[in-house]
Order: C-alpha cells, then structure tokens, then sequence
C-alpha cells in the first residue's frame, strides 16, 4: 500500500475524532482499512510461509500448521 493511502487512513481517523465523517467518508474509510488489513496479512502469510525449521541434526522442513487436537 502506498504513502499516499496510509496518509488518507490517517487523515480521515483524525477528522473522525474531531468533527466526525459524513456517509462517503465512512465508506472510503472502510474500504482503505479493508485494503490495508487485506495485504497485511498477505504479507503476513508470506512471511511465515518462507521460514524454515532446522533440526539439531541439520535437516531443514518448513513450518506447517498445527493440527487440531481431536474434541473429546
């Protein structure tokens, strides 16, 4: 995401606490946050998928999601 849309967010969390949004502004502010939130866990997932474990024996596997334990 780039500076200028950051900046906006910030802009319009401001405008908020002070004088409030009108209905246009809510709705950019919704969807800029979606937008932000939509890439950083992009970035996120890509991040944890690109780690790589390595055992004290030298062999190295990705990490991978964690079963869920069998509901007794």
């Amino acid at each position: 995401m780039d500076a200028k849309k950051i900046d906006r967010i910030n802009e319009l969390a401001r405008k908020k606490k002070t004088c409030g949004l009108n209905q246009e502004e809510q709705t950019e502010q919704a969807q800029l946050r979606k937008e932000y939130l939509d890439e950083y866990r992009n970035n996120l997932k890509a991040m944890l998928d690109s780690i790589v474990v390595q055992e004290k024996d030298g062999s190295r596997h990705p990490l991978k999601k964690k079963e869920k334990p069998p509901v007794q």
